[in-house]
């Protein structure tokens, strides 16, 4: 289902039709299909290839899906139960030595995890379906349930799944339930440094 929003300047169409929807259809999804969805977010770039993403994931129905639920915050997971995943993204603080070079903290790893993120949204909208990244959520809780080491860092709850009508949401969330639009380029990109306050007034 494409969106109406416009790009300025010439991208492809995925980027535009990739959006953040709560009103999913509860389906199963296929393994293929979320192992897809893993694999793009697989082939991130990431600093020195270190690859600090972990996906830790449930599907409808399966036997962890309420563990999932519940680490969730009460609005999030009264529309994300009819997703079809749910994925928790981690990433490993931990920069592995090499050599006589020993272990240290990553200070990309939250990068490298959001790349991940990014391509595992864009290959769902490939794919027919939707991904809701969720920041709402008990990471200690989620940490704990999931069993998660010390070393790696609960980055973000992710649900999947296809859309449906808008009118399964509660009022308040159907009225937000329209793909939002973005900042202009020329307010967010800047050419040789970094514009100061008084900039415009000069």
């Amino acid at each position: 289902m494409q969106t109406n929003r416009r790009a300025d300047h010439p991208i492809e169409p995925l980027f535009l039709d990739r959006w953040s929807p709560r009103a999913f259809d509860a389906a199963p999804i296929p393994e293929r299909d979320l192992y897809s969805i893993l694999e793009a977010g697989r082939w991130a770039p990431s600093a020195f290839n270190i690859q600090p993403w972990r996906f830790v994931y449930a599907r409808q129905g399966d036997e962890n899906w309420q563990i999932f639920l519940k680490f969730l915050d009460p609005e999030n997971a009264a529309w994300a139960q009819n997703a079809s995943a749910l994925i928790v993204l981690l990433s490993d603080t931990v920069m592995p030595g090499e050599g006589s070079r020993p272990d240290r903290p990553s200070r990309t790893h939250s990068f490298d995890a959001g790349a991940a993120w990014a391509q595992i949204a864009l290959q769902a909208t490939a794919l027919g379906y939707q991904a809701h990244a969720m920041a709402g959520l008990d990471y200690d809780a989620a940490a704990h349930a999931l069993s998660i080491p010390d070393r790696l860092r609960v980055e973000i709850a992710i649900a999947i799944g296809r859309r449906v009508d808008p009118s399964t949401l509660p009022q308040d969330l159907r009225d937000r339930e329209t793909p939002s639009e973005r900042l202009p380029l020329r307010d967010i990109a800047f050419t040789g440094r970094y514009p100061r306050e008084n900039d415009a007034a000069a």
